[in-house]
């Protein structure tokens, strides 16, 4: 592990990428030049403290108070971090490298990406602001470097680490991107938490935001633990709509409320939000999804697309359903996700 303030170790494992023999006092011109782009990438990390609401829906699962990171991307002080750090929060802070904290403020949660923006009440000071990068022309096993921010107790870490895979992602939380970036080693911050760590390339631009901890980055049924990043990419389109509107259109869209997993063709329910859409219809932990709409889903990606096939939020979906050992219709009225959560100051 490496602290944001010994920037010796950062030097060091940077040179080492490149395969460069340390026995010269002084690393070759290309060296000198990485090493260079990366610290600059480094200065641009802050830390993200967030305390939510006490009857926050989201603390359930995140907790009340969450720390993670995040990075200046903006001269106005715009800070890039992945959304669920800030969920219906009451209080957010940003911790500097120079150990200030800063009060700040909610501007967008993007409920389709993942992605959260921020912005402090007081202006940043030697913080550098990110190069947006872009992951398209990456290759498995390019070598990247993961960035986790400082906490009034931690100065935060550097780990070098690699692309294993590059596809596409479904969460069991009724989330799914086209695009996500798949790294081992995985990050090792201080407590576990990488929530929100910016990923940079070797010329120090920033290409991912790191979002959960995989038992296996390589999706072939062997444990290779790692991280996903949320690729930049899906920003660059959406950027000017999320500080609009606090959320891009394609966030509007049917959410049942409900924690899936799927395993040899069968949607299994592993848990069922309070108050949700699938609780007052009558969905419980064990259920197993067979259908939207008359039509059979076998996987995640296939049961969400069917979902947000409904232009409208609280469309009417018809689902067929095990229980037990009967087979049943239920059909609920979903609801717009972003409608239930309760919007921090900002938004």
């Amino acid at each position: 592990m490496c602290s944001l303030r010994h920037w010796l170790c950062l030097l060091l494992s940077s040179t080492l990428l490149l395969g460069v023999a340390q026995a010269a006092t002084a690393p070759p011109p290309a060296a000198q030049a990485m090493m260079d782009a990366l610290n600059r990438a480094t200065a641009a990390v802050v830390g993200v403290r967030v305390t939510a609401m006490e009857d926050a829906r989201s603390a359930e699962t995140l907790g009340l108070r969450r720390a993670g990171s995040g990075v200046l991307i903006s001269q106005d002080g715009l800070i890039l971090t992945i959304g669920y750090l800030m969920l219906e929060a009451e209080q957010i802070e940003v911790v500097t490298q120079d150990n200030r904290t800063l009060p700040a403020r909610a501007v967008a949660y993007d409920l389709a990406t993942g992605f959260g923006l921020l912005r402090p009440l007081l202006p940043l000071r030697n913080v550098a602001v990110a190069t947006l990068g872009s992951s398209r022309d990456l290759q498995p096993g390019e070598p990247l470097m993961a960035v986790t921010g400082p906490q009034p107790d931690d100065d935060g870490d550097v780990s070098m680490t690699r692309l294993v895979s590059r596809r596409a992602f479904s969460g069991s939380w009724e989330y799914h991107i086209e695009s996500a970036l798949f790294t081992s080693p995985p990050v090792l911050a201080s407590g576990g938490n990488h929530s929100g760590a910016p990923l940079f390339n070797q010329r120090g631009e920033l290409i991912g935001i790191g979002s959960l901890f995989v038992s296996d980055a390589t999706n072939e049924n062997r444990r290779l633990p790692g991280n996903m990043f949320v690729p930049v990419d899906l920003l660059r389109p959406i950027l000017a709509e999320l500080q609009r509107s606090g959320f891009s259109a394609k966030s509007r869209r049917p959410w049942l409320g409900i924690t899936s997993n799927d395993q040899g063709g069968r949607i299994q329910i592993l848990r069922v939000s309070k108050e949700s859409p699938a609780e007052l219809a009558g969905l419980s932990a064990g259920d197993v999804v067979l259908a939207v709409d008359d039509a059979k889903v076998a996987t995640l990606e296939a049961f969400y697309k069917k979902l947000w096939d409904h232009a409208a939020p609280d469309a009417e979906i018809r689902l067929t359903v095990l229980q037990g050992a009967e087979i049943k219709t239920i059909v609920l009225r979903a609801q717009d996700r972003m409608q239930t959560l309760k919007k921090p100051p900002g938004i």
